[in-house]
């Protein structure tokens, strides 16, 4: 699956949402930052990697990759509503992961630069630094890959049953 099949796949969710919910030509780019940003946090809520007062493990993996591609999902979003889909991006990363606090910490802050500058530059480094993050995490991008067809399926039915 190439990234624009994702481009395309998310294309199709927004506007089933978007005409459903009679949002059409509206500028939806901060309410899907601050989506973005919820998605993180509950993200990181789920590896736990911050709750250093608690014994309690992670959630299980197929939770926390659940929730990886819901950031996906409005990433992919945000990409679609400053219209950088048709753009080539590099995804690869031979970075060193870095520990889990700090790759959050730095979404976060990638994020608030991307929503500052609305740059496809910005997006683009966003979009890279969160599938580092995965690769962290210990995901594939064939993982995500599916993992992402699968949600967008629910989220599709979710929609169809008036969520």
């Amino acid at each position: 699956m190439t990234l624009q099949e994702w481009f395309a796949m998310q294309h199709e969710l927004d506007h089933y949402i978007e005409k459903e919910h009679g949002l059409d030509g509206e500028d939806l780019f901060e309410k899907k930052i601050l989506a973005l940003l919820v998605e993180i946090g509950e993200l990181a809520n789920e590896t736990r990697c911050f709750k250093f007062w608690s014994k309690k493990p992670p959630s299980p993996r197929e939770d926390i990759l659940e929730e990886f591609v819901d950031g996906v999902h409005f990433i992919l979003s945000l990409g679609l509503e400053l219209g950088f889909s048709d753009r080539e991006y590099s995804l690869v990363s031979h970075e060193a992961n870095e520990d889990l606090d700090r790759s959050f910490l730095k979404i976060y802050r990638l994020a608030n630069d991307f929503r500052q500058s609305k740059d496809a530059g910005d997006f683009e480094e966003l979009f890279r630094q969160y599938i580092v993050l995965g690769q962290t995490l210990g995901f594939t991008l064939d993982e995500v890959q599916e993992a992402y067809k699968k949600k967008n399926d629910v989220n599709f039915k979710r929609q169809q049953n008036g969520y």
